[in-house]
């Protein structure tokens, strides 16, 4: 196997056994934030914390990473899941909601690293190879869909204090990651001196068409997939299901968000990355649609599934085309500010989350309603500047 089949391989178990800390805590954030809360409308805020440590730490860890390599970075990332899953055990341990949300703001620096597994899998990969490398690394994140909840029902009641466990088994998880990393080889890009190799300022970046409607349409995509599935398990329990109900629905949801990432790399390298990114928006928009069609249990399947393909496209898509508008020497600037815009956008989103879940109107049904509304102005956004890139080169 070749250097780039080798990085690939441990990325794609990295996504499945590391990544699967991340169906955990979005299962039971915000069902743990409801137990601890002095407030209803701040059930959600441990997941928005959880998205704002990702996004604050997005640019400090693709500097670290440009500095020290990916395997630094991944390593720094894994300690953190590690102690956020410590402090937010000992959060639910003491009642505490405040050392709850402090776990929860660290677990986002592995996210913000989790982020950049997909780009690490295009950096020793052949233009051709890449697409597809990115897909077999998300492909990962099916078996993370069937562990992460399958852990969740193991463990949710497993002591007297609930989700205790879930939190210990994150930990364990997260103890993995050393093994697997010592078998990623992603030398350091050179460093330079010259600011022409260092390639175009970040300002001229941001005014790339290309890049910015990538950024667009990655953030639109990752947010509205947070600022729906984030409300789920609320809106399931809510609704008179059991917790395992919103466990098997977020678990059929993960699995659709990773599994289309077999044939995804495949469909943009024939059909192009700006139209699975628009296929993606408008399966999104179905997702809205079926939600908004009742609160039976299929109804939520459907949503969600929906929404885990529509997630897909979107998002893999608008890598795609981040991944091919930028030379190796402003990876790191343009990876960093991409993930920052990416991942503020599902900070507001989730924190929006439960605020349109548990205070928009007197019951369930016209919060969830409220939330899947909300995706409407954002799908607009993104598919309005998706079509003006697309016809652009036709004006010039």
């Amino acid at each position: 196997m070749d250097s780039a089949g080798r990085n690939v391989a441990v990325l794609v178990a990295a996504q499945a056994v590391l990544g699967s800390q991340m169906p955990i805590n979005f299962i039971i954030g915000g069902l743990a934030g409801q137990i601890l809360a002095p407030n209803p409308c701040l059930a959600t805020l441990p997941i928005s914390l959880i998205v704002l440590g990702s996004a604050l730490t997005a640019r400090p860890m693709a500097r670290f990473m440009q500095h020290h390599g990916r395997r630094a970075g991944f390593l720094l990332a894994v300690l953190a899941g590690g102690m956020g899953a410590a402090i937010s055990a000992a959060g639910l341990w003491q009642g505490s909601f405040l050392l709850f949300l402090a776990g929860s703001l660290l677990t986002g620096v592995y996210m913000s690293a989790q982020g950049f597994y997909r780009f690490a899998a295009t950096d020793t990969a052949s233009a051709e190879f890449a697409p597809r490398a990115i897909s077999w690394v998300m492909a990962g994140g099916l078996a993370s869909a069937i562990i992460g909840p399958a852990i969740v029902r193991a463990t949710s009641d497993m002591t007297a204090v609930p989700f205790l466990a879930s939190y210990v088994a994150v930990i364990a998880i997260n103890l993995l990651g050393p093994v697997l990393f010592m078998f990623l080889d992603i030398p350091r890009p050179a460093a330079t001196n010259s600011s022409h190799a260092n390639g175009r300022p970040l300002a001229k970046l941001l005014r790339s068409p290309e890049i910015a409607v990538a950024m667009i349409c990655g953030m639109v995509s990752y947010a509205l997939m947070n600022l729906v599935m984030t409300s789920t398990p609320l809106a399931v329990v809510g609704c008179g299901f059991q917790p395992s109900k919103a466990a098997d629905i977020v678990s059929a949801h993960v699995l659709a968000m990773f599994a289309p990432s077999f044939f995804t790399g495949h469909l943009i390298a024939r059909f192009g990355a700006r139209l699975i990114v628009g296929l993606g928006l408008i399966i999104l928009a179905c997702a809205g649609a079926v939600a908004l069609s009742g609160v039976e249990l299929g109804n939520f399947f459907g949503a969600l599934i929906l929404l885990g393909f529509g997630w897909n496209f979107g998002f893999i898509g608008a890598t795609s085309m981040l991944a091919q508008s930028h030379s190796p020497q402003e990876r790191g600037r343009v990876q960093g500010i991409n993930d920052l815009f990416v991942f503020g956008g599902v900070f507001v989103a989730s924190l929006s989350s439960g605020g349109l879940m548990n205070c928009m109107g007197g019951s369930v049904q016209t919060g969830w309603s409220a939330v899947n509304i909300a995706m409407l102005p954002f799908l607009i956004l993104a598919g309005a500047s998706l079509i003006w890139l697309t016809m652009r080169p036709t004006r010039a």
